[in-house]
């Protein structure tokens, strides 16, 4: 009878071990990671203390801003890390980044160290943005690969939480340091660094088996994420409105928190469920004059490919001739040197390009219709909240429609393109009222392209490289902003302003900035930004076409192949 607390606390160890070990575990601990993986779409909030205290002017600001920005865009070098190293390491290396990036920045603004050059606060803000691709690598993909039959709705889901990170961290740092903007920079330098060194081990490659319940758990964690993301909406609006106590920002920093964690529960479950199918909580009867066998939960990892095999990907044999089907696994310069990768870095380059263009320049928008400055940060807000519902319809509904009709995802793309001519012309012709649409429009359809992009990749090019193809495909975006934003908006909102100045009889040094009031201010430049946008959905119905046969097979036959086989190995494991 004594025996019998220690054979259950045996079973509870044993249970713990199989939940951290175990592939939801690891998907939450990746959801963790993404929610923390949004520093960059925080730095309208600290720029200003950059400012201030190392008394930078405007351009250099924005200087400081396009570093950011290239960054957080260019992960080749996440993506090749991953193909010859292990997850883990990956993650470490970006939680290394991180920190050291953000908490040279916070470090150079309170004043602990001498006033560095501009050119070493670039590299800073640089080295710190660039850290995200890293998470999103160790992250985001390994998920994939753990996921590959719901790889919208998983992509969907990681990267809404992406888009969640700045106001989850905000609601962070108001409860923990109270309404200081320096401080905020201390945050982003040490919590999305802390989370990734904790579940480290937790993210690693596992092999493909069935999970009978996981549509109904990914459509659980989907409900979960638009409570949060509408929570997180209201307080945001009300925080702005009303004068919150310390005690106030501490309560909504936990509900934040509260429903972050809540998928853990629905995971628990799950994993619950596999124990028990295992036969893991009851072992079998034995005398007691032998030891009882020691049930054991395996986990196998297939985590680092062999080196070489990797290094073949860098090969030019049959980049052009012999190259797999759609589908299959690509080596990286197959996939790069495609027409299919071509078409697709077009249509990324003018929807992606345009879409940020329109978000960058969203305040000045606003304030050259007139609209007041609590106005314009509605518009901003509204467009974040609209990203992150872009992203989880993009990737959820998409998923549906493959799988229950066969419908391409590339032709989800073309028609959110299509979209984003609508916002980006209610732009160009405003009425009373346009703008708010046009950010809620623009904000849909900024968000949808990305799990669509990293989708499609995946689908047309296989898992093997997918660390590095992924990170090559968003290559297309910080490029297409800065040709639309820099080289086309910016000089044509200046011409417009000159043109002004002129009617006013003023010259433009006898003014600090160039402001343009009206509706002519923005109105060529977002006609060249929805026609670069139709372009771009022109060339998706081109990927379209030549997908459609792709798409109308079973795309994920193989991957329930591989889980068949697996435990098919697994039973006979057992038996013996």
């Amino acid at each position: 009878m004594g025996e019998m607390p220690m054979g259950k606390g045996h079973e509870i160890l044993q249970l713990t071990n199989h939940v951290i070990q175990g592939r939801w575990f690891s998907l939450f601990a990746s959801f963790l990671i993404m929610a923390g993986a949004g520093a960059t779409y925080l730095f309208g909030t600290y720029s200003k203390e950059i400012k201030s205290s190392l008394g930078y002017d405007q351009t250099t600001l924005n200087l400081l801003g396009f570093f950011k920005d290239l960054g957080a865009n260019v992960g080749v070098f996440s993506g090749l890390l991953a193909e010859v190293t292990p997850t883990w390491f990956v993650l470490l290396v970006g939680a290394s980044m991180n920190f050291t990036g953000y908490f040279m920045i916070w470090f150079s603004v309170v004043g602990k160290i001498q006033k560095p050059n501009v050119w070493l606060m670039c590299m800073y803000i640089c080295l710190g943005a660039n850290s995200q691709n890293f998470a999103n690598t160790g992250a985001l993909v390994t998920s994939v690969r753990n996921f590959p039959e719901s790889r919208g709705n998983l992509i969907g889901l990681l990267k809404g939480f992406t888009g969640l990170s700045g106001a989850i961290m905000t609601q962070l740092y108001l409860a923990v340091y109270g309404n200081d903007a320096t401080s905020l920079i201390l945050l982003i330098a040490w919590l999305p660094a802390a989370i990734s060194v904790i579940f480290v081990y937790t993210i690693r490659e596992m092999r493909v088996v069935k999970q009978p319940n996981q549509l109904r758990v990914f459509y659980y964690c989907l409900a979960i994420a638009i409570v949060l993301a509408l929570f997180l909406m209201v307080m945001t609006l009300v925080e702005r409105t009303v004068r919150f106590t310390h005690a106030a920002y501490v309560g909504t920093a936990t509900i934040a928190c509260a429903l972050l964690f809540l998928p853990l529960l629905v995971f628990f479950r799950e994993e619950l469920g596999v124990f028990r199918r295992k036969n893991i909580i009851e072992p079998p009867r034995v005398s007691t004059t032998e030891h009882p066998p020691v049930p054991v939960v395996v986990v196998v990892v297939e985590e680092n490919k062999d080196t070489n095999n990797n290094l073949k990907c860098l090969s030019f044999n049959d980049i052009f001739l012999n190259k797999p089907e759609r589908g299959e696994d690509y080596s990286i310069l197959q996939a790069l040197l495609s027409t299919d990768m071509l078409i697709l870095f077009v249509a990324t380059f003018c929807g992606l390009g345009t879409s940020l263009t329109a978000v960058d320049n969203l305040g000045q928008i606003g304030e050259s219709l007139g609209y007041p400055t609590t106005t314009i940060k509605s518009f901003v807000s509204l467009l974040s909240i609209w990203n992150f519902f872009g992203r989880i319809f993009s990737g959820f509904v998409s998923e549906a429609l493959l799988v229950k009709y066969k419908f391409p995802r590339t032709l989800m793309m073309t028609l959110v393109l299509l979209l984003s001519c609508i916002g980006l012309l209610l732009i160009a012709f405003p009425f009373n009222g346009s703008v708010y649409v046009a950010s809620v429009i623009i904000g849909f359809s900024f968000g949808a392209q990305l799990p669509l992009l990293f989708s499609i990749i995946s689908e047309l090019f296989g898992l093997k490289y997918y660390s590095t193809l992924f990170n090559c495909g968003q290559l297309a975006s910080p490029l297409g902003s800065y040709i639309l934003n820099v080289k086309v908006t910016g000089p044509l909102y200046d011409r417009e302003a000159l043109k002004d100045l002129a009617k006013k009889g003023l010259t433009r040094s006898s003014v600090k900035e160039l402001t343009c009031i009206g509706n002519q201010c923005y109105r060529q430049a977002f006609v060249i930004l929805a026609s670069v946008a139709f372009f771009g959905a022109l060339a998706s119905l081109i990927l379209v076409a030549r997908t459609r046969k792709f798409y109308k097979g079973d795309i994920y036959k193989k991957f329930r192949e591989q889980a068949e086989a697996t435990e098919a190995e697994m039973a006979s494991t057992n038996n013996k």
